[in-house]
C-alpha cells in the first residue's frame, strides 16, 4: 500500500446509545477514526424492490489496518453516510478493504 494512493479522507463512525432528558433511548453516531483511504471501486446499481425502484451505490475503500472496525460501523465520505457491508483484512495487519453501500 503506497501512501500516494491514499487520496481520500474518510471518517469511520460508531453507533452509541444515549438517553435524552426525557428518558427515551436514541442512537447517535460518534466519530471512531478519521483515516486516509484509497478508493478501489465505485458502482451504482438499480434494483426493483417491493416499494419500487431504488439505486444502490457501492464503494470499496482500502485503508491501513485499524483494529476494531466492524460491520456495525459506518463510513462518512464526501458528506454521505455509507453502511459497511464487508471488512476484509489484507495480509497480517497490513490493511483493510471496506465494502460500503448507500441506498439512494
Amino acid at each position: 500500500m503506497k501512501a500516494g494512493k491514499l487520496t481520500e479522507t474518510i471518517q469511520i463512525e460508531r453507533a452509541t446509545d444515549t438517553v435524552n432528558d426525557y428518558g427515551t433511548p436514541s442512537t447517535a453516531w460518534r466519530p471512531f477514526a478519521s483515516v486516509r483511504a484509497e478508493r478501489i471501486d465505485q458502482t451504482t446499481e438499480e434494483f426493483m424492490r417491493s416499494f419500487g425502484a431504488s439505486d444502490e451505490q457501492a464503494v470499496v475503500f482500502r485503508i491501513r489496518f485499524l483494529d476494531g472496525v466492524t460491520n456495525a460501523d459506518r463510513v462518512l465520505w464526501e458528506g454521505q453516510a455509507f453502511n459497511i457491508q464487508q471488512v476484509t483484512p489484507i495480509g497480517r495487519r497490513k490493511g483493510l478493504d471496506l465494502r460500503c453501500v448507500r441506498q439512494v
